[in-house]
């Protein structure tokens, strides 16, 4: 009973990481001229301390906040159609694909986080726990950009060619390069220092 209250107290906590890192500026780290989100941080935390079903959940939340953030307040407006159905640029709309590419890599985030933590700590026997954590935080940082990459090419290939007015591989690619890769190593370190402080206070 005890160490199931303690998970939803960590669950929590995550929880509320994640409203601060998706609704506020302080959610980005520059990096030179490129800059990390970590708004996936507190969803592959959850897949890695909490196991699937929390990572998985998490990873619900984030789709509903950046659904949210798309809907009401984009960043960048003539994009928004991409993450939420309720939004158009010119005669570009949203639709349900836009719902797709806003929660299922976000989930599968936290999900496969968690099992790629599994695995590795099945191969390794716990001899590399911070070997184990950076390779499942890697993995599931990616799972996320090529996700909603991939998922874009999918649904909005051309559509997101037409806007910004170059071929859509070169974008994703330089996407991949200057936000999904910086953004890996950072919650790989970060779940790294997390999981230092946390050590056997989850299970």
């Amino acid at each position: 009973m005890e160490n199931k209250i303690r998970k939803i107290v960590y669950f929590a906590v995550l929880f509320a990481f994640e409203i601060f890192f998706c609704f506020t500026p302080l959610g980005s780290i520059p990096i030179g001229p490129i800059v990390a989100t970590l708004s996936m941080l507190p969803v592959i935390l959850s897949g890695l301390l909490l196991g699937k079903k929390a990572g998985s959940l998490m990873g619900f939340f984030a789709g509903l906040f950046s659904f949210l953030i798309w809907t009401f307040m984009p960043p960048v407006p003539m994009m928004a159609f991409i993450f939420t159905p309720f939004y158009n640029f010119g005669d570009i709309n949203g639709n349900i694909f836009s719902l797709i590419i806003c929660f299922l890599p976000r989930i599968l985030t936290g999900l496969f986080t968690s099992l790629s933590f599994d695995f590795f700590n099945k191969i390794f026997k716990d001899k590399k726990r911070f070997l184990t954590i950076i390779l499942s935080s890697v993995i599931g940082s990616l799972i996320n950009t090529f996700g909603v990459l991939g998922f874009i090419f999918l649904f909005f290939g051309t559509q997101y060619e037409k806007i910004i007015g170059q071929p859509i591989l070169i974008i994703l690619s330089t996407v991949i390069l200057t936000n999904g890769i910086p953004e890996a190593i950072v919650s790989a370190i970060i779940s790294v220092l997390i999981f230092k402080i946390l050590k056997n206070r989850i299970v």
